[in-house]
């Protein structure tokens, strides 16, 4: 465990979920437990995540089903943080979604259009109108040719791109499987633009979490397992950051990282006894 920043009155933590409390939606050792010690000590709790397949309220089910003491309004999801970004930097606008899995419900308000009227065609497809974003969340099956190349098509015509998150890989009980980053990256390049990203790293992500849980930068830690989307964003965000060695996290990653987390722990399991000791230097 290494500390290398001073400490603040404590009064948040900010929570990853996929390889810090749960790897495919199961349980860790001990996670359970220490999510409830925390809870016990009257710490706020935001569990802040890039997961892309689930909504809020089947998050919130999942967890608790599973023995967390959780609610929908304790999950932030990149999803969701996509939605209030769309509603303040592109209102109105007509947005094609590539992602997998159903998270409608956390989409309130985006107006999202179907391949039958958003211009897929190509560029003589009848007059119909290009849509204004095209709009990336998490990969999966969905991520083929056909559906890659008609967001290219878009992107040429003028679309804006806009991406929960630029994850590379994530931890399965099957091992590390794609994520989103490894097309965004090729996105990009081919179409010579530059993703807009509303998830984590982005400072904008922290910054909604904190409000979320109402409390300064200074006052939270944020516990994840990936190096740099997790743990040294929120550093730069000026929160504390706790990476665990579990989930997709690798020590090459870590040795090759772009910065030191403040924190290393073995496993969320071990954050509790770390949080005493923070409280307990920070009224020293």
């Amino acid at each position: 465990m290494e500390s290398v920043r001073g400490v603040e009155s404590l009064r948040a933590v900010l929570i990853d979920i996929d390889g810090v409390l749960t790897v495919s939606w199961q349980p860790l050792p001990g996670a359970v437990e220490a999510l409830r010690e925390i809870r016990e000590a009257g710490l706020g709790v935001a569990l802040v995540t890039n997961t892309t397949s689930r909504t809020r309220a089947s998050i919130a089910r999942t967890l608790a089903d599973a023995g967390f003491p959780v609610s929908a309004e304790d999950i932030l999801t990149a999803p969701a943080v996509t939605a209030a970004y769309l509603a303040e930097h592109c209102p109105g606008a007509r947005c094609v979604l590539l992602n997998s899995g159903d998270i409608g419900e956390d989409l309130d308000g985006v107006a999202l259009v179907g391949d039958d009227e958003d211009g897929n065609e190509g560029a003589g497809s009848g007059g119909r109108s290009v849509p204004d974003v095209v709009v990336v969340g998490g990969a999966g099956p969905e991520f083929g040719y056909a559906a890659l190349n008609r967001a290219f098509g878009h992107l040429q015509r003028g679309a804006r791109l806009v991406a929960m998150h630029r994850n590379l890989y994530w931890r399965t009980d099957d091992g590390l499987q794609l994520d989103t980053g490894a097309f965004l990256v090729g996105l990009e390049k081919a179409a010579r633009v530059e993703a807009e990203i509303t998830g984590k790293p982005s400072a904008a992500f922290f910054e909604t979490a904190l409000a979320h849980v109402g409390v300064g930068a200074g006052e939270a830690v944020m516990v994840g397992d990936d190096v740099e989307s997790d743990v040294l964003a929120a550093q730069r965000a000026g929160v504390r950051g706790v990476l665990v060695r579990t989930g997709k996290y690798l020590p090459e990653t870590h040795r090759a990282a772009s910065g030191t987390p403040d924190h290393v722990i073995d496993s969320f399991a071990d954050l509790p006894a770390l949080l005493r000791e923070l409280r307990g230097s920070a009224q020293q």
